[in-house]
Order: C-alpha cells, then sequence, then structure tokens
C-alpha cells in the first residue's frame, strides 16, 4: 500500500479521528433521501495534519509550466504572469454577480467593451463576442453564424464544410454538432492545402472552409490568400481558426486575408489558464456581414437606441448618454452560447496581459514565439527533421521514428520525462507517422531550449544503444508508465482498498 515511502490516507486512518470540526448547524436540520445515502463510502477517519500533508504532497507531484518546460504543441503552455492572477481576484471584479443591472457595474462594462474591440482590431473584422467558454464552442459558434446567415438568405443547400487534413483537430466535430457535413482536404508537398482538391470541392453545396494558420504543422498557408479567393467565388465563407494567433498577433490580421469570421483562444494567445477542466475562453470575431449573427449579449455604447428612444431592434436596454455602455443583443443573433456574459474572470486576465503589452508587446511575442521554434527546428534538425523541410512557425512536428531502433514516439516522450521536460503532443497531427509535436512559446530562454535538445539527442541515442530505457520510462515519475487506453476506459476514481493488516504498518497510537 505503501507509495514511494508514503503512506496513504487510508492506511493512516483510525476511528476517531478527525481532520475537521463543522460550526453548529444554523438552520433546520433535514434528513438526505435514503437513495442519496452510500453506506459504503469507506471514508478514511485521520487527522487535519495528515489531510494538510496528504494534499501537499500531491501538489509536489503536479508538473506545470511554473515547473519546467512545458512543450506541448497546438496547447500553447505559456507562462502565464501572476500579476493578471492579482487583477482577476480584485473585490470588484469578485464580488460582482452576473444579474446584476449593468448601471451598477461600469467597470465591468468597460473592460468587455475594450476587449471587444482590441480583439476586432487583431483580427481585422467588425465586431466580437466574447461569449463562448471554450476555443471548440468558439467554432461551434461560428458554424452557426455561417448556417444561420445562408439561411437568411434561402440558401439552404450548403451543407458542405471543406477541412484541410492540417485543422485543428475539434473542426471535424464541430461542423458534425453544427448539423453539417465534413469533406477533408488533403495537403501536398509542401504542407499546404492542396490547390487542386480544393478547385474540385469548391461548389454551390460548399457553406464555408474551416482553415487552421498557422496550420497544425506549425506551417503558415503560404497560398492562403488563393484558398480564400477560391471559396468566395463559389459563394462560401471562410472560418479561421484562430488557436495558433499566438505566432500571428500584432504581425498578419486573418480579415485582412479575407477570412470572414475567426475565434481566438485566450488561452493560447493572451495566457489565460489553461488545463484541469477550467473555464476557457473562446470569443468570435466577424466581418460586418456576419456581426449581427453574434451570440449575445455583447457591449455597446447606449446611444445605439433609436431615436425615439426605445429599443432598438437588437433588443438592447434604453439609457442616456452617449459615452454609458449596455447590453445589447445583435439583430439578427443565434442566441447566447453559455450562461451570462461568458468566462468573465479570462476575461479579465486576457485585458490584463494585452494592457501590459501593448501592440508593439503582442507582436514582439509572436516574433519571439516563431523565433523559439525555428531554433528548435534547426538545432534538433540533423536528429529530429520537421515532416516538411521549411521554416516553422510557432511550434514544429517531428517524427519518433529514428533509425536503428523500434521505438515510437510514446517512448520518446515518456524518456523525456526523466529528463525533466513535459512531453511535447504525441500522434498530432495524424499526418505525420509517429508524430511529436513541439511548441517552445515565446516565454521560454535559449538556455531552455539548448537543453531539451540535449536531452532530445541522449533520448536519441539511447533509442539505438539502449532502448530499454525507453520503453520502460519513465524511471524517475512518483508513478511509472500506465496503460493510457485501460485508464481512459476503465478509471479507477477512488481509493481501492482500506488500510493494510500487515502489523509493520502499525503506526503509534
Amino acid at each position: 500500500m505503501k507509495r514511494d515511502g508514503v503512506r496513504t490516507l487510508y492506511e493512516l486512518s483510525r476511528p476517531g479521528r478527525c481532520g475537521v470540526e463543522l460550526p453548529t448547524c444554523d438552520v433546520p436540520e433535514t434528513p438526505l433521501a435514503e437513495e442519496l445515502v452510500r453506506a459504503d463510502n469507506g471514508l478514511p477517519s485521520v487527522s487535519q495534519l495528515d489531510v494538510v500533508r496528504h494534499y501537499q504532497a500531491l501538489s509536489q507531484r503536479n508538473f506545470g509550466v511554473d515547473s519546467g518546460f512545458y512543450p506541448l504543441g497546438s496547447c500553447t503552455m505559456k507562462y502565464n504572469p501572476k500579476v493578471n492572477e492579482v487583477v482577476a481576484r480584485l473585490p470588484g471584479f469578485t464580488d460582482v454577480h452576473p444579474l446584476q443591472e449593468p448601471d451598477t457595474v461600469p467597470g465591468c462594462l468597460s473592460l468587455m467593451y475594450r476587449l471587444q474591440n482590441w480583439l476586432s482590431e487583431l483580427a481585422g473584422l467588425a465586431a466580437t463576442s466574447l461569449q463562448p467558454a471554450a476555443g471548440a464552442q468558439g467554432e461551434l459558434t461560428a458554424l452557426l453564424m455561417m448556417r444561420a446567415y445562408f439561411d437568411d438568405r434561402g440558401d439552404s443547400g450548403r451543407t458542405q464544410v471543406l477541412i484541410p487534413d492540417s485543422a485543428h483537430g475539434t473542426n471535424p466535430a464541430s461542423t458534425s454538432m453544427a448539423g453539417l457535413h465534413v469533406l477533408q482536404l488533403p495537403s501536398d508537398e509542401r504542407g499546404n492545402v492542396d490547390l487542386g482538391a480544393l478547385r474540385a470541392a469548391c461548389d454551390d453545396t460548399v457553406l464555408g472552409l474551416m482553415i487552421t494558420n498557422p496550420n497544425t504543422l506549425g506551417l503558415f498557408e503560404e497560398q492562403i490568400l488563393e484558398v480564400v479567393q477560391l471559396v468566395h467565388d463559389c459563394g462560401g465563407l471562410v472560418y479561421g481558426d484562430g488557436a495558433n494567433m499566438n505566432a500571428l498577433a500584432g504581425v498578419v490580421r486573418p480579415g485582412d486575408l479575407g477570412i470572414d469570421v475567426m475565434h481566438y483562444n485566450l488561452h493560447k494567445t493572451f495566457s489565460t489558464p489553461h488545463g484541469g477542466g477550467g473555464p476557457g475562453s473562446g470569443p468570435v470575431s466577424a466581418s460586418a456581414e456576419l456581426a449581427p449573427y453574434l451570440p449575445g449579449p455583447v457591449v455597446a455604447q447606449a446611444d445605439t437606441r433609436t431615436d425615439d428612444g426605445s429599443d432598438n431592434e437588437s433588443g438592447g436596454p434604453v439609457a442616456s448618454g452617449e459615452d454609458e455602455l449596455v447590453l445589447i443583443t445583435p439583430a439578427r443573433s443565434i442566441g447566447p452560447m453559455c450562461a451570462y456574459h461568458g468566462s468573465f474572470g479570462m476575461l479579465v486576465r486576457a485585458y490584463a496581459y494585452i494592457r501590459a503589452h501593448g501592440a508593439e508587446g503582442l507582436r514582439q511575442n509572436s516574433l519571439h514565439a516563431v523565433l523559439n521554434a525555428n531554433t528548435l527546428r534547426v538545432l534538433l534538425d540533423d536528429t529530429f527533421p520537421t515532416a516538411y523541410p521549411r521554416a516553422c512557425m510557432h511550434e514544429l512536428v517531428v517524427s519518433g521514428h529514428l533509425e536503428g531502433s523500434d521505438v515510437r514516439a510514446l517512448d520518446i516522450s515518456k524518456r523525456l520525462i526523466d529528463h525533466g521536460f513535459h512531453p511535447p503532443t504525441n500522434y498530432f497531427p495524424l499526418i505525420v507517422a509517429e508524430a511529436l509535436m513541439i511548441e517552445p512559446t515565446e516565454t521560454e530562454s535559449r538556455e531552455t531550449l539548448e537543453a531539451f535538445v540535449q536531452a532530445m539527442k541522449d533520448i536519441a541515442r539511447e533509442a539505438v544503444a539502449q532502448p530499454e530505457l525507453l520503453t520502460a520510462a519513465p524511471h524517475s515519475a512518483p508513478v511509472s508508465r500506465l496503460d493510457e487506453v485501460r485508464a481512459a476506459r476503465h478509471p479507477i476514481l477512488r481509493e481501492p482498498t482500506p488500510p493494510s493488516d500487515d502489523p509493520s504498518d502499525d503506526v503509534q497510537e
């Protein structure tokens, strides 16, 4: 039962011990319904100190971007400035309620209004909604807007969505959820969308194209203008998956390339927390033609009311004062995508990040992200060449297949743990065999990148000379290699057994 020499809470459990003393109940007690009470809870009885030490030990096992290099490609696990957390916890943001009257929270409305405008400017598009609570929900939002746009024009026969095989992995699922059909497009020999395949697919059934640029190979679409033009020429719209905007922010505006609608992942480009199942945020920006379909509410100036002082057709409240901000629903909105106003705490963090960096700072962040990725590309090239031999953007994709060895990408990743690095993304994108997708972000130093390169080259040598070191890795982690497929399908969500009967495990009472 011991794990790394540490007793579990179940081993420390003794009848009568208590870790917390609840206050006296100040409301009438009501017995729980019998069907809600489990007789087999088996919760341990331990002291408060044991509980504190248990969770402290667990926290020290966690690996995060504050612990070390976290090159998880496509997910952009960059350092989150701690000042963002301080700002998000200010009482004026945390002590308000989403159902308060708008005129009681002018600061919150001002923050949202400015963030909407900044995101619109960075996208080169007309308007933005902060509603979607995740990047994938932003994708779905954009597709629903596109579908509503064509339905309003009586063009409901457009049900086909073109998706390159280098697009973000959630695009096909979002398309299916929107009740549309996926047609996959292949990549050409340079990792771009194959123009011949796109040209053949463009007809009057095409609702639009979902394109990730830079794509999941970490490459900028060299023919993006031709791609957009082909789709527009057949009457379709172009959605830009903005998950990789951390390579473009302040450098290229998708709207200037002809993109009609796009989403942002605030955790990727603007450093809001990522992972752990916590709140996300996937704002959507749209062209003037699609802006009326954005989900609401959005923040607008009060002078959007009609001349007679009544609500305008967007359904916004009546207010006075040109500079006063109000919540409105766009005229032909697809409706809310989540409760209230989106993940407001994430919006505060993104606002703080953009405000701290400014336009030039965001541009420099993008340039440094691209510089760091290309530094890794060049330093790794003699051992792990990229799948497509050209300059990358913010991330690179290499193959974990090594000449003279049968080890796989997963083995390389598990061995990286022994070197103190979080593994990169494995087996994505699917069009590269044994793919390792590496993203250094702009926040890592040259020294960290060189240490990572050295670890990768050491592992490559081990793969040939001592492959068992890789296939049995990790050796230094608190938990050895798991059967990940079985763990996902048959999770164990509670401690499996009570204290051991072994007398040697007894503790002094």
